[in-house]
């Protein structure tokens, strides 16, 4: 009877110990869920989507990734906050899942306008074209339809095609294109208001030149007659230039100091230099891993980027900037070394290894004096460049490099590579038919 007794007490003591409800555990992230997916269809749909998706959509999506020899996977997503949380590296999240040489691309929906990430691996050895190159080179890219995710899709594979085997593109069909823009007839009000701002700015420009000239010419005759000569510099001046001379110090210690044309020439020389020992000694290695094997391509096609850049205008600042932070990229992928982003304020600060919140959305890579600036509620600096402002545009006065008009450079509209990880084909395409 006791034996009973002590058997039912050791029981609801277990019991008391037990969780009064069973553990739920927490779903996968969605990289894990579209690979999981991917294992058994290579094409995702988000459940969401799947439920109200033009089954003539699929079989389109389908046929197109079954006109190549390679691997195609295609995950099909709404843009919500999960999604905005892992799209910055997503497709690279999902290539490190599979592990398969494949073209990788990932489409998002948002209010009827879908969009596309993509990212094509090769088996190790296999040398080709990169599939941004061939993107940034296909004229019609831009004027595909945004409404439906099918002909993105389609236009990405044939893409990535041409990229694998250098196969010509095709023409997109015309259903795939949106309308043309009209044209508009004649100059706008906006565009006569400008002209007539413009004439009259000119006018008043030819003035104030002509007065200018009488005035400089006067004061030299007034000058001439002087018996004293030039009179010394006063206090004044003094003590300015020497507060000049004070806050450039400052600057220079705390690495805000302007760079110039001869000193980023030697930056960029030396790291030239240093990348081709050290692809030259990644080259030597025999028996190299297919991991090697991409760390050498990668070096080498930053490199040829960089010499590329060098030659093209030896004197510019920003082209010569652009062969430095190219060249100190080729050695670290050269060197097992992570591959990492310019200061995007000044490229020729060191790294940016730290992220700086410019605005209340934009988050860019910076150098440590840089994020610190930032982090106080100022602004960088930067690497100051000659503008284009003023009557006519000859207003040469220094600005930052990321005023100027990105459409005139690949590197101010990549940020030198700090907003893109595509600098090297954008140089090839600007550049390429310099060396």
């Amino acid at each position: 009877m006791f034996a009973h007794l002590r058997r039912l007490a050791v029981l609801l003591a277990v019991l008391a110990f037990l969780p009064t409800s069973p553990a739920h555990a927490a779903p996968p992230e969605l990289p894990d869920r579209i690979a999981a997916a991917w294992k058994k269809d290579p094409l995702y749909i988000d459940e969401g989507l799947r439920v109200a998706f033009p089954k003539a959509e699929l079989d389109r999506i389908r046929a197109a990734a079954k006109t190549v020899d390679f691997p195609v996977y295609i995950a099909l997503v709404p843009r919500t906050p999960e999604f905005r949380e892992d799209q910055v590296d997503l497709v690279t999240l999902l290539y490190a899942r599979i592990g398969k040489p494949a073209l990788y691309t990932v489409w998002s929906v948002s209010d009827d306008y879908w969009a596309g990430s993509s990212k094509l691996t090769r088996p190790a050895g296999l040398k080709g074209r990169e599939l941004v190159g061939v993107q940034l080179d296909d004229k019609q890219d831009n004027d595909l339809v945004k409404d439906r995710p099918a002909p993105g899709i389609a236009r990405t594979v044939q893409q990535a095609a041409t990229a694998y085997d250098g196969r010509p593109l095709p023409q997109i069909p015309a259903s795939d294109l949106q309308p043309p823009r009209k044209r508009r007839e004649g100059p706008s009000v906006t565009d006569q208001e400008d002209k007539a701002a413009f004439t009259g700015m000119g006018i008043g420009g030819g003035i104030g030149f002509l007065l200018t000239l009488i005035l400089t010419l006067l004061h030299r005759r007034s000058t001439a007659r002087r018996r004293d000569g030039i009179r010394p510099r006063s206090a004044t001046a003094k003590a300015t230039a020497k507060a000049r001379a004070k806050a450039a110090a400052a600057a220079k210690a705390r690495g805000e100091a302007p760079s110039t044309v001869s000193a980023v020439q030697d930056q960029a020389d030396r790291w030239l230099t240093k990348a081709g020992r050290s692809v030259k000694s990644l080259e030597a290695r025999k028996n190299k891993s297919s991991e090697q094997l991409d760390r050498r391509d990668d070096a080498v096609r930053r490199l040829d980027a960089a010499r590329t850049l060098r030659e093209a205008k030896a004197d510019d600042l920003l082209t010569t900037a652009g062969a430095l932070v190219l060249a100190r990229q080729a050695h670290q992928a050269a060197t097992a070394t992570k591959v990492q982003p310019p200061c995007f304020f000044d490229p020729t600060h060191p790294s940016g290894t730290h992220q700086a919140t410019w605005s209340d959305d934009t988050d860019v890579p910076a150098c440590r004096n840089c994020a610190r600036t930032v982090e106080r509620g100022g602004t960088p600096r930067g690497l100051r460049v000659p503008g284009r402002s003023g009557l006519l545009g000859l207003d040469r006065s220094e600005v930052p490099y990321w005023t100027l008009d990105p459409e005139d450079s690949p590197l101010v509209a990549s940020g030198f590579g700090a907003l893109t990880d595509d600098l090297p084909e954008r140089v090839e395409r600007a550049f390429g038919g310099v060396r």
